[in-house]
């Protein structure tokens, strides 16, 4: 079971990929080195930027870069113009009300997991990931300086 959209994972993606450039990207450059749609991705880093995670440019020299450094960015601020992490969450097995005191036989494990996915969102940076080891390119790959 995925735990989160197509939408969120692209975010990610790109935001990591931008954590490892020092210039603006195009996003027709990102979404190819990405493997992903350009316009598709163009609407999620539109909306990122409009939520403050990415700042974008028009024009020649224009594309996307990050609006703070990388370990500034929870990778909740990624996530959240498009899931809804909250500490409320659905119950699992559908039912309109889940509460301690009325709990679904799922319920205890559901919170458990739920709260160690919202705290992982909430503590990792989008620093911390580009940092790993990445499948996606660095800025000599994309044809840019050394980052």
């Amino acid at each position: 079971m995925p735990v989160l959209s197509q939408t969120s994972e692209y975010a990610l993606q790109a935001t990591v990929v931008l954590a490892r450039q020092s210039d603006m990207v195009e996003v027709g450059v990102l979404a190819e080195a990405l493997g992903v749609p350009k316009n598709y991705l163009s609407k999620t880093l539109s909306q990122l930027a409009r939520s403050g995670v990415l700042e974008s440019v028009r024009g020649k020299h224009g594309g996307f870069r990050l609006a703070r450094p990388a370990d500034e960015i929870p990778l909740l601020a990624v996530v959240e113009p498009f899931e809804r992490f909250t500490e409320n969450r659905r119950c699992l097995m559908g039912r309109p009300l889940c509460s301690e005191e009325d709990a679904c036989a799922a319920h205890e494990s559901w919170r458990a997991i739920g709260g160690k996915i919202v705290r992982f969102f909430r503590q990792t940076t989008v620093g911390d990931l580009a940092r790993g080891r990445s499948r996606w390119p660095n800025s000599t790959e994309l044809g840019g300086e050394k980052g």
